[in-house]
């Protein structure tokens, strides 16, 4: 039995990618991602639109035997390229195993991280010469885990005007943004394509894939102020986003690239979407009139439908097949930051805690913030005394230092009551999480120094089981 796709995907091959491949700046940007329990989509962008798009796979990557076709390759007004989506039938299901987690990774390179930035970033916010990114990190330790998940904040294509107004990119004009916002997008995918070409890509929306904050960035050395209107088509209401993957939703389902769930091995994965379609009454950050002031969502018909399909998620999963309950969303309601009035979301708390602590879920993912904090077991904001000894609260960590462009953000000191470790820009790390599912009992949380591949925490949570 196969181990699933990306055991099994060593050589892929596909039909008419030439023009991707004679291109020095888009590979074919291949990405995997779950589809459901015994399917996976395989995806990759091209010049022009295929009619036919077309996966060859097998076992063995000298035996390509199995094919698969689509009629799905689509783009966007600003696009430069198409977006090209087949599905494929797996099997198999691990037993113990690990994921590799990143929220806030931008860029890496002349377009984004760095060793330098413009005007005003801290030089604790860049890289040293010859110090290994995040990405080159996940690379170095791709064999180590099942799946990379990426709950929000992508490629930080939407920095464009930052960086040129600081400088960082000088010869950047306005009128061609939508180039350079496409530009990094291709950046970032081809950067990251050594592990989502083997290794399934899971993602989900945080607000930079709608931001247009940017757009009304000011620029007080020339007392200019940039409204929203310069942002370009693919920059609003995530349309990248929504064209560039292909996640679980119609299998779980769910909606789009926004909310949906997949099991693997003994683990039951939920990702939310903190940015739109909260419902209860409550405006998401990101739709009109949010704190973003963006103009993104809704994405479903009713304002509940998020909630609704949360909680017939999470009451249908078998905890005897899989015990483990992970749901990630972008943004988080608990932790210590130095602007917590800007990045803590309590209307997504309002909305999403209730169904967590309701139905038992064990570990609870976001970032936006770009720190590191692990925090002990919560609900309602009272510590679990148990902490990770058969807590009955949700585990929470935020970790938002995977690194892109101007780097990372400060904790408030002294951190909260309920803190347990905590990193930011004062420690100039970026990093990752690794999540190791050892049983139906076990289950381990790392940071791990991208530039080192030092654990710098680690920690267990135990859950009595039979």
């Amino acid at each position: 039995m196969v181990r699933f796709i990306h055991a099994s995907l060593l050589a892929v091959g596909f039909t008419q990618l030439s023009q991707a491949a004679t291109n020095s700046t888009i590979n074919s940007q291949l990405r995997l991602a779950y589809a459901g329990d015994t399917g996976m989509y395989v995806s990759w962008n091209t010049f022009e639109k295929l009619d036919n798009p077309t996966v060859h796979y097998g076992l063995v990557s000298n035996d390509l035997n199995m094919t698969a076709s689509s009629n799905v390759s689509v783009t966007y007004a600003t696009s430069l390229t198409y977006n090209n989506h087949v599905k494929i039938s797996t099997g198999g299901q691990p037993e113990a195993f690990s994921v590799a987690v990143v929220v806030d990774l931008g860029t890496m390179g002349a377009q984004g991280l760095t060793t330098y930035a413009g005007t005003g970033v801290s030089v604790n916010n860049t890289l040293t010469p010859g110090e290994i990114n995040t990405i080159q990190s996940l690379d170095n330790f791709k064999s180590g885990f099942d799946f990379l998940w990426h709950p929000g904040d992508l490629a930080y294509a939407d920095y464009w005007l930052k960086e040129k107004i600081q400088g960082f990119l000088p010869n950047t004009t306005t009128a061609e943004g939508y180039h350079v916002y496409e530009s990094i997008l291709n950046d970032f995918y081809d950067e990251l394509s050594p592990v989502t070409a083997v290794k399934p890509y899971m993602v989900g929306p945080g607000n930079h894939e709608a931001n247009c904050d940017n757009g009304g960035y000011a620029d007080k050395t020339n007392n200019i102020t940039y409204n929203v209107s310069i942002c370009v088509p693919g920059q609003t209401n995530f349309t990248g986003h929504r064209n560039h993957f292909r996640m679980p939703s119609a299998e779980s389902g769910g909606t789009g690239n926004s909310w949906y769930s997949f099991n693997h091995g003994m683990t039951h994965f939920g990702q939310v979407d903190t940015e739109t379609d909260l419902g209860h009454g409550f405006i998401a950050p990101d739709e009109p009139g949010g704190v973003e002031g963006e103009d993104g969502g809704p994405f479903n018909t009713t304002l509940e439908a998020q909630t609704e399909w949360l909680e017939a998620d999470l009451a249908g999963v078998n905890r005897t097949e899989t015990p483990w309950v992970i749901v990630a969303g972008h943004r988080p309601w608990y932790l210590s930051h130095a602007n917590a009035s800007g990045t803590i979301c309590w209307t997504c708390k309002d909305v999403f805690e209730p169904l967590y602590i309701k139905y038992g879920v064990d570990l609870v993912l976001s970032g936006h913030a770009h720190v590191y904090e692990r925090q002990n077991p919560l609900a309602n904001g009272v510590i679990d005394s148990a902490g990770l000894n058969n807590p009955e609260a949700p585990w929470y960590i935020t970790n938002g230092a995977a690194g892109h462009y101007d780097g990372l953000d400060a904790l408030q000191y002294p951190l909260q009551d309920y803190s347990r470790f905590g990193l930011d820009t004062l420690n100039r790390t970026f990093g990752w999480s690794r999540l190791t599912f050892h049983n139906h009992t076990h289950l381990t949380h790392e940071f791990v120094a991208s530039k080192t591949g030092e654990v710098l925490d680690l920690a267990t949570l135990y859950k009595a089981r039979t």
